[in-house]
Order: structure tokens, then sequence, then C-alpha cells
């Protein structure tokens, strides 16, 4: 299949790529396996030469024969380790298409991360419209390879984008799309350098640190003339040109160096342990994005960011970087202290290191801003790809506006679509109807395509018009009993939060209130519920309201400013079971089902219209 090519079936291409994977795999165990028996082999050859050596039953010019046994099994080492990667890598490319075969069904709620720590009781529409949690559009979407781009991915869900940045992203990700290839290396390319996400905070935090060793500069050009010295004191020595014990004069002189160096080099060692976590081994995912053919602007933006013009690309620094952690990395071998003496090693190492940093060390950012930027778009073009029935939004420059043609919720299965209208400033639907008939799964899917169309993914609809707005909602209001606050009052909160995020967005706002103001008498719920409406509309914002409350529907032929159209969904009787068809019709509901749905969950209620015998 063509990179560029449309995938004529989501299932199809994760079936097909799952399958590949595998079995590359079980080829690459059987040549595993055969590694492993030629190990075991020279591994024997080995023991048996010195075993009859020892014994005298071979000359002692048969060590040759251990040595070479010895190097063979060094080498078989080698090339079977090579293998593992190879077979972890595959392990790696049948997890992601058993993920791609997950969301294409419901096994995507299994996934764990949920991005809860993006979650915000305060934010006025992520809690109410499952952006972050079980369940949510974050669970659905996330498919990224680093914590930056997990980070990207939650802030573009929890804020909408102006225009021309959603437009950008809507090609971008369209070119994205059929690139199963390439999205895919990005995630097994950074989880094979790292068990768990990587979060590149900490190495951006090192490499924009100030210089650390600028109070030991002064032992550089010492470890650079030192060595030598000491060195050729030595080979003077041994001729006799020098008495044999000069050389201790060039040993004691690095000594003093290498312990007046100590605190600064072990400060500084620290810092790049701490900061690196795995990024030496980061350039196979630089160098993926940086081979990628790509066409559209936004994308070609995000590769050039990644090569300064005269300079090679970033994958190229990063092995440098890799190059010079790895002499930092032999302070663990047992004769690093002795080799420090003798050599002033680190001094060398982590002055090299040092210089990296002050080359390169403010375009670390830039760098793992444009990969996480990278992978975010992954992710909305797996959504695109894994939903080829969603539509790309339209955005228009003025409103707000919200136009939806066979709506459905993009976190359903198998959703009932329905159509919303809502074609300027000020325009409200009064949603009535029974209890489950589905007026608040409604607005929830039309916020949710809201903030997935405002942060440029494809939405559930055959058609989705928007302007730029502000989603705000109030649905899930909860009391708590630590701040010592009542339902009524933390629904006022709330309902305050949103009509003045509306005013401050100068009514460029979708709203979408359900039951509002339960806590309080009838009375004052209908004369509140009425009064919060009319100053929402007077902010110019449009949006939704449910209610059971059927005297809030004459606000319709009320309303003199704005537009209040009455809407409703219904239930019906069959054979003695309540029969819901979720589909959103004008008008005021004329059914109502509370006492049904009691006497179905079991409760003895009794039916005042019943007639009495």
């Amino acid at each position: 299949m063509s990179a560029n090519a449309p995938s004529p079936n989501p299932h199809h291409t994760y079936t097909e790529r799952r399958a590949a994977a595998e079995a590359e795999l079980a080829a690459l165990d059987r040549v595993s396996a055969r590694y492993a028996n030629l190990r075991t082999l020279a591994f024997l050859v080995a023991a048996v030469v010195s075993g009859l050596i020892v014994t005298g039953r071979l000359p002692k010019t048969w060590w040759w024969g251990t040595v070479a046994a010895v190097v063979v099994y060094g080498l078989l080492a080698v090339l079977h380790h090579q293998i593992f990667r190879r077979e972890a890598r595959q392990r790696l490319y049948v997890t992601l298409n058993e993920r791609g075969l997950a969301r294409l069904g419901h096994g995507w709620h299994e996934f764990t991360e949920r991005g809860e720590r993006f979650a915000s009781p305060a934010h006025l529409y992520t809690p109410d419209l499952d952006v972050f949690g079980q369940g949510s559009l974050f669970q659905l979407l996330n498919e990224t390879a680093t914590r930056a781009g997990e980070e990207r991915l939650a802030a573009w869900l929890s804020a909408p984008a102006p225009v021309d940045v959603v437009q950008a992203r809507q090609g971008a990700a369209r070119e994205l799309a059929p690139l199963v290839d390439f999205r895919q290396d990005l995630c097994v390319e950074a989880r094979t350098v790292a068990k768990e996400k990587a979060d590149p905070s900490l190495f951006i935090q090192w490499s924009e640190a100030g210089p650390a060793l600028d109070s030991i500069r002064w032992s550089l050009p010492l470890a650079i003339i030192l060595p030598p010295v000491t060195l050729t004191l030595f080979i003077l020595g041994e001729v006799g040109v020098l008495p044999g014990s000069s050389v201790w004069a060039g040993l004691a002189a690095q000594l003093a160096v290498a312990v007046a160096t100590r605190r600064t080099l072990r400060k500084m060692d620290e810092g790049v342990e701490k900061g690196e976590q795995g990024f030496v081994r980061y350039a196979p995912i630089f160098e993926r994005v940086e081979g990628q053919r790509f066409e559209h602007p936004l994308l070609r933006q995000l590769q050039s960011g990644l090569q300064q013009q005269g300079e090679p690309p970033v994958s190229k620094h990063f092995q440098r970087f890799s190059r010079l952690f790895s002499l930092i990395e032999f302070k663990r071998h047992q004769f690093h202290p002795l080799v420090h003496w003798l050599t002033l090693w680190d001094i060398h190492a982590l002055f090299a290191l040092e210089r990296w940093r002050a080359k390169h060390g403010t375009q670390v950012r830039h760098w793992f801003e444009a990969l996480a930027e990278m992978e975010a778009l992954s992710c909305v073009a797996g959504l695109a790809h894994d939903r080829p029935a969603f539509a790309w939004p339209t955005l228009e420059a003025t409103g707000p506006l919200v136009e939806a043609k066979v709506m459905g919720h993009p976190l359903l299965d198998a959703p009932v679509p329905n159509d919303v209208s809502l074609p300027g400033p000020r325009q409200a639907l009064l949603i009535t109807g029974s209890n489950m008939s589905g007026k608040t799964t409604l607005m929830r899917a039309l916020g949710t395509n809201a903030v997935l169309a405002l942060a440029g993914a494809p939405v559930s609809a055959a058609s989705f018009r928007l302007s730029p707005l502000h989603v705000l909602t109030s649905m899930r209001v909860k009391d708590s009993l630590e701040r010592g606050v009542s339902y009524f009052y933390a629904e006022v909160q709330r309902i305050k939060a949103v009509l003045d995020a509306s005013r401050a967005a100068n009514g460029q706002a979708l709203f979408l209130l359900d039951e509002i103001l339960l806590g309080t008498n009838t009375r004052e719920r209908q004369l509140a519920s009425r009064e919060v409406l009319r100053l929402l509309l007077s902010t110019g914002a449009s949006g939704a309201v449910t209610t059971h409350d059927l005297s809030l529907t004459s606000l319709a032929e009320e309303t003199r400013d704005a537009h209040v159209r009455n809407v409703h969904f219904r239930d019906h009787l069959e054979a003695g079971e309540m029969v819901f068809d979720y589909k959103l019709r004008e008008g005021v509901v004329d059914t109502t089902n509370a006492l049904r749905v009691l006497r179905l969950a079991g409760v003895p209620v009794d039916d005042p219209e019943a007639p009495v015998s």
C-alpha cells in the first residue's frame, strides 16, 4: 500500500499491519533461537577446550581456540542483542495495531492513559463534556510518544484555536491521516528508547541552564597539557634521561586537579543524569521526521524547524550528544578512577558536553515543541483515519454560529444522529423531553463536536459549520462538603462563571445548560431560569438549555431581542416497555414518564390519572 494512499478500510489496515508484524516477529523468533543455539555451542567449545588444556589432554597452544570461541560468543551476543531489539520493535507494532483495532470498537475504553492530570473541575467545559478521564476524548485520541506531546494534545482540547490555526491543523492532519507508517514509526521509536513515556521538560531545563563549569575553567588547559607531560616524564624516566620518580610529579599535579574539580564535576554530572532520561537515543525519532516528505505548509514548517540553515539536522546533534554522554557513562566502569587520574577524563568529557549545551541548548525547547506539535497532529490524523465517516468542519469568520447535519456523539459507538441549527447570535434551543430520552446527550454531542472542531479535528456529523467561539457548560455540578458549598450554591457559582465568560468573549460563546437551578423551589427556579437565559442571550451568545419545567417554553413567544426555539425528545410504550428513538423534534413535549420509570425500577408509586375502581 502506498504511503500516501488513503486507507480503504481502517479495520483491514490494522488487521493487515498486525499480521505483518506478527509474521516478522515469528521469523525473528526463529533467528533468535538459532543465535541462542550458536551461542551455547560457542560457550561449550570454549569450556571443553579450556578443560582439555587444563587436564593436559591438549597442548597450551590450544588456548587460541578458547580465545577464538570467546570472541565468536561475543560477536554472537552483539548480533543476538540486535535481534532482541528488532523483536521489541515488532511487538510494539503489534500493540499499536491492536490499539487501532480497539479504537474502532469499544476497546479503547480499556486504554490506561486517560489524561486525568489535565482535568480541572473549574474548567468551563472539560468536566461536563468528557474531555479527560474514563471514556473521554483524550483517551480515544491519545497516541502520543512523549509527555510533551500529551500536553500539546490536552492544550488543544482545552481551548479553542483561531480560524487560521484550525484550518492549518486540518490540512496537516488530512495529509497525515493515511501515513500510518509514519505515525506508528514515531510511537515505536519513542517507546523503544524509554519504558515509560518520556518527559523532555527536565532535559529542556538542563539544556537551558547556564554554564556549570565556569568556576573550574582553569582546569581545561591543564587537562590538555598535564597528561602528555606526565607521559613524557614517564618515558624519559624509563630511558634514563630523567630520574624514574619524575613521573610522580606529573601524577601528583593531575591528582590535585582531579581533587580540586571533583565537586563541580559531580554537580554537573548529576544535572546531566537528571535531565537526560533516555534522550541520548532520540536521534532516530527526529531522523524519522526529517526523512518524511511533506506537502502541507505546517508540516514543512515543523520539519524545517529541525534544521537551521548551514547546520546538520537535529538528529545529528542528538547523535553527537549521545556520543558525549557515553563518555560520561564511563564513570560506571570499575577502572574509571584510575583512568580519570591518568587522563583527567571527566574534565574532557564534561567540558565537551558543556560546549554542546552552549551551542544547542537554546534550541532544544523548539525541537521538542515541533515534535510535540507533530505528535498532536498525528493524534488528530488518527481520528480522521479511524472514523472515515467523520466530517471536516467549516469555519466561519463571524458568529456565534453552529450548524450541524446528521450529528452524533463522537464517543458513542452507534449514536442516533440529529440536526442542530444555531444560525447566529442570541439563538437558543429550549429542549424538553421525558427522562432518558436524549436531551443531555444531544447537548454533549454538540459541545464535544465543537471542541473537536476548534482543536482542528474532524467531527461526528455529515457537515458541521461553526464560528470561533468559547464552549461554556453547566451540567455536572457537584456540592462540596469540604468547602461547605451546597448543590444550589455550587450551581449558582457555575452559572456566574459561564455568564462572566460569555461577557468576556463578547458573546462569541456556545452555552449548554442542563436542568439549571434544580436546588430551589419551583417558583423561584422558573423566575431565575428565565433571567439566566435572558442574561446569557443579552451577551450575544447562543446555546441550548434542557428543562422539565414546561412553563419555561413560553419564552419562545416572550423573547423579543433573541430567538428561543422549542424542541423536544419523546418516548412511547410498546408492550408495556418504554421505547426511545432519540430523535429531536420541533415544539414542546406532550408526554412525561417519571412515574413509569419509578414503577419499572420497582418503586410502587400510584398513578394519579389511573381510573379508580
